[in-house]
């Protein structure tokens, strides 16, 4: 999941009107696993013995949300004192307004990455890693340390970037979504749905009608995800994209075949101008990114969504 680290100014980014707007550091994190157990049981020892029934240590979950307080605390501390600041949790995302004129810090696991990426408009991301050794590291490549002087880097556009490509699901309402990783279209509860699939590419159209666990769709960067499980039991699958290329895969899970349901087109890949389009022949249908199944489209029988690149990609900045 590497890429092509380039060097220059974010266009439309924190440089753009600084002489006027003072740019804005906006820190993502998520409520740390403690946190959780707090809300949920109330007090430490509520939470302990709960841990000890299941085998697990309160000490484990405190150590590491001690390390994500720290994390945030030096990320805090490296801003400029004239910069202006912001902060919201995952489960805000949908709610928060971020301006181009932003930097975004996302302290955490590689998928809050993802998460954040969805609602931004080409902003650079710094992606941080609290726990050094235990996140794969792909999209949170920098420590909390290192942003004191990264982050007037970021403003000068002297960091380097990477522009990872991203995917696109449109209804014909008008509504979309998009997604680092991958899009999933599917039944809400995961059973089988029915749709017809038509296949877009190089001016030609393949169409299918499927009963099936729903179709994933997904980026270079997504490739070592979702996507990487179903190819695995695929002989012959397409080879996946890289995290910059302007191309997607997409797999169709579990298809039925049946008198009026086939099994023939169930994968491939999408370059710049291809796309797929579904149309819903069931209820309940939905469309979701990264997980995030809270924040999705939902589909009507007859209604058609397509699903593309996405003309915006994340801008994550590299070490």
């Amino acid at each position: 999941m590497s890429g092509r680290a380039t060097v220059g100014r974010v266009g439309g980014g924190p440089g753009a009107g600084a002489g006027t707007l003072a740019p804005r550091v906006v820190v993502v994190s998520r409520r740390s696993e403690l946190d959780e157990l707090l809300a949920r049981h109330g007090t430490r020892a509520a939470a302990a013995w709960y841990l000890r029934e299941r085998g697990r240590d309160l000490a484990e979950v405190v150590d590491r949300h001690e390390a994500l307080q720290a994390a945030l605390t030096t990320v805090g501390a490296a801003v400029p004192a004239d910069w202006r600041r912001g902060a919201v949790d995952r489960a805000d995302l949908p709610r928060f307004l971020f301006g181009p004129e932003d930097v975004v810090v996302a302290v955490g696991p590689d998928g809050l990455v993802a998460n954040v990426a969805k609602y931004l408009s080409g902003q650079p991301v710094i992606g941080v890693d609290p726990e050094p050794g235990r996140n794969a590291g792909v999209l949170v490549r920098h420590r909390a340390g290192s942003l004191a002087a990264l982050l007037p880097a970021v403003v000068a556009g002297a960091a380097r970037t990477m522009a990872r490509t991203m995917v696109r699901a449109s209804l014909d309402d008008g509504q979309e979504l998009v997604g680092l990783n991958e899009v999933y279209v599917g039944h809400a509860s995961h059973q089988s749905a029915r749709y017809l699939l038509s296949v877009c590419e190089s001016g030609r159209t393949r169409r299918e009608r499927h009963s099936s666990s729903g179709v994933v769709v997904g980026s270079g960067t997504g490739a070592t995800g979702w996507c990487a499980s179903i190819a695995r039991d695929r002989p012959g699958a397409p080879p996946p994209p890289a995290p910059e290329e302007a191309a997607l895969g997409w797999f169709v899970r579990e298809a039925w075949p049946s008198p009026v349901t086939g099994v023939d087109l169930t994968a491939g890949r999408l370059a710049a101008n291809d796309r797929l389009d579904l149309v819903a022949e069931s209820d309940g249908l939905v469309a979701f990114a990264d997980g995030l199944e809270t924040d999705r489209l939902t589909l009507d029988w007859g209604q058609r969504l397509t699903v593309s690149i996405a003309p915006t990609h994340l801008t994550l900045v590299s070490p």
